[in-house]
């Protein structure tokens, strides 16, 4: 039997320095990102005029990111070598926006990334799929934006943090119109985190090194925040929005689900009272990517179900490269084929409306 064409459901860009020139409005050149080496030698991002902490990366920095990061035309070769038929495509530099301080800087820089990136989208718009950055210390600025790529651009989602913005989780009353445009245009909101160290974020208060904070921040904070979404009560609000929790692999999920469910059971009188469990709304509204080699696939898809699980390779970044994703998940000995075919491909089509 002939693999399906997968559904990358969160592949990356590198955005290139000449995006910037090119859709930055020129009063904010200066806080345009950029690489730089610091007095040690190291390669360091600055972005919106801020110097950010050091990301680690192979060879000290010299890693040569592959080139269908920024070139369209490589991304779709490198595509069919994988055997992914579509990629939803998130930023690399735009993930430090959210931890930019001045309001004004964020917002323009977040227009421009999506206006790069529908540049980008344009060489194959079929294979090729945008989710806005939205900037998050401004809801209104969030909100004309969301608007404007979902409605103008023809993006598929709406790309957030986890992590506080202002104190304000995702879960914050303060973000209820953002949910309510995302449930009545039919997008999701895809919640991704990035170990930046520059919001408040898991492990960040308590190691120095770079890979204890790494292992940390991406499956906390998205537990928090489905925690957030889910017991909050945006969920039974919003019973049309969609949600996908990205690049924190999905073991996570059944421990999560089991430890929400018997917190709203044995603390139900701390919380305002939910008609469903989160595990039903998790499974009704929900979705969460897997690495193609977690061992703890099968259990997951056992515990949580085969409707919640989507595939998704993180390329260009380092693990992208390593061998035959979609194959690693089609042929799984202890996946029925329903599931396969859901992982790699319906569920990705059901969270991000794609026809």
């Amino acid at each position: 039997m002939s693999r399906i064409p997968a559904i990358d459901a969160d592949g990356h860009v590198q955005e290139p320095a000449d995006a910037w020139r090119r859709h930055l409005d020129q009063r904010f050149w200066p806080y345009a990102p950029r690489t730089e080496r610091d007095d040690q030698g190291r390669v360091r991002q600055v972005v919106g005029g801020e110097l950010k902490p050091l990301v680690p990366s192979p060879g000290g920095g010299d890693w040569e990111i592959p080139t269908g990061g920024h070139d369209p035309a490589q991304r779709l070769a490198d595509m069919d070598r994988q055997g992914v038929e579509r990629s939803l495509l998130f930023p690399t530099f735009g993930l430090f926006f959210a931890g930019l301080e001045r309001s004004d800087v964020q917002a323009a820089l977040c227009r421009a990334y999506n206006d790069w990136l529908r540049e980008f989208c344009a060489a194959d718009p079929k294979r090729l799929v945008g989710v806005a950055l939205v900037p998050q210390r401004d809801l209104g600025e969030a909100l004309a934006e969301a608007r404007r790529c979902v409605r103008e651009l023809g993006f598929r989602g709406v790309m957030m943090r986890p992590n506080p913005v202002l104190g304000r989780s995702l879960g914050d009353p303060l973000w209820e119109p953002l949910l309510a445009l995302l449930e009545e245009e039919g997008v999701p909101l895809a919640v991704h985190e990035g170990t930046t160290q520059d919001l408040p974020q898991s492990g960040r208060d308590r190691f120095e090194n770079y890979a204890l904070r790494h292992v940390c921040s991406h499956p906390h904070e998205q537990q928090i925040a489905c925690a957030a979404l889910v017991m909050g009560g945006a969920l039974e609000r919003h019973p049309g929005l969609r949600v996908v929790f990205l690049e924190s692999g999905c073991g996570w999920l059944p421990h999560w689900l089991e430890r929400m469910d018997e917190h709203m059971h044995g603390w139900g009188h701390a919380i305002a009272k939910l008609p469903l469990t989160p595990t039903e709304y998790f499974r009704r509204q929900c979705f969460v990517s897997c690495d193609s080699n977690e061992r703890t696939l099968p259990g997951v898809v056992a515990l949580a179900g085969e409707d919640v699980v989507v595939f998704a390779t993180d390329y260009p970044h380092p693990d992208a490269l390593a061998g035959d994703l979609v194959g690693r998940i089609w042929d799984h000995p202890d996946l029925s084929a329903t599931a396969r075919e859901k992982i790699l491909r319906t569920n990705a089509m059901r969270c991000f409306g794609l026809a």
